[in-house]
């Protein structure tokens, strides 16, 4: 199965990662430096939106710390957006790169794994003493131990066209976006049933389990839309646009909810496609 949408480390390596002794003198060196000089603004705007990325978690503990809810929770959901197009840019731009896999990764770590921790730590789980800052480490922690598995899933065996339509375990973005759940919808409701350390280490809990876990979540990475589609899906994104932006916290509350409820139906379609695939392996093995 699939994992992050991340840079993908294909055969392409980074324009940066050149090795040290091409820098000599001579036509090997003159050559390195003209390769620098002429590196292509869409080599790098990739590596920027992730960088960006970055910054935004990072910002999210900055208003964590000044008690300012609602701007960490929309720093975080600005970094998962950004995190979300960085790939595909990268791979619309024919500029995905080693370098960029890495870097996607480190910056993931921080903006998925590091800020939601912090970020819940200083909202309510203080209250629960060490259990609710080890509640909030193992966040981090399958967060990390997450990225490092696809990071060594890299350059395995082909999947089956269909497998490539999932994830294995639910990504970092969304692991963050289940973490933070119970502050969205307090910031929703202003309902303190949210605002307890049971409830927001229940899904601290949840997220670091799904993280690590191998349920299939479904992606939609390689999507193709027919035709017919295309304008419907046009009016529903701009619906969602105009919610998100009337009221922000019911729509994030809806889309997290239904994102939950979504992953024991992709694991059940995964099932299938499953059992399809074997069933017409066998049916193709069997003498005439």
């Amino acid at each position: 199965m699939g994992d992050d949408d991340s840079d993908l480390n294909d055969e392409a390596d980074d324009p940066l990662d050149v090795p040290r002794k091409r820098f000599g003198r001579g036509v090997m060196g003159s050559a390195a430096r003209r390769r620098l000089k002429s590196l292509s603004f869409n080599r790098i705007f990739p590596n920027i939106l992730t960088l960006l990325a970055l910054c935004a978690g990072l910002t999210a503990i900055r208003y964590g710390i000044n008690g300012q809810w609602d701007r960490a929770a929309a720093a975080l959901v600005l970094a998962a957006m950004l995190d979300g197009v960085d790939g595909r840019v990268a791979r619309m731009l024919r500029a995905t790169t080693k370098f960029g896999a890495e870097l996607d990764s480190l910056a993931d770590a921080v903006s998925f794994g590091v800020a939601p921790a912090m970020l819940m730590y200083l909202w309510v789980m203080h209250d629960a003493g060490g259990i609710g800052w080890a509640l909030c480490l193992l966040h981090a922690v399958c967060c990390v131990l997450r990225l490092a598995r696809f990071n060594t899933m890299v350059g395995a065996p082909d999947l089956p066209p269909w497998a490539h339509n999932y994830f294995t375990g639910v990504p970092s973005p969304g692991g963050a976006g289940i973490a933070i759940m119970p502050l969205v919808m307090w910031l929703y409701s202003d309902e303190n049933f949210f605002h307890t350390p049971i409830m927001a280490g229940a899904f601290l809990l949840a997220s670091s389990v799904l993280m690590v876990s191998r349920v299939p979540v479904y992606s939609g990475k390689h999507m193709r839309l027919k035709p017919q589609w295309v304008v419907p899906i046009m009016i529903f994104i701009g619906a969602f646009a105009a919610f998100a932006v009337t009221d922000p916290w019911a729509t994030l509350s809806l889309v997290g909810g239904a994102y939950i409820l979504a992953i024991p139906f992709s694991a059940w379609s995964f099932r299938k496609l499953q059992l399809r695939a074997r069933a017409e392996s066998k049916a193709g093995t069997r003498p005439v």
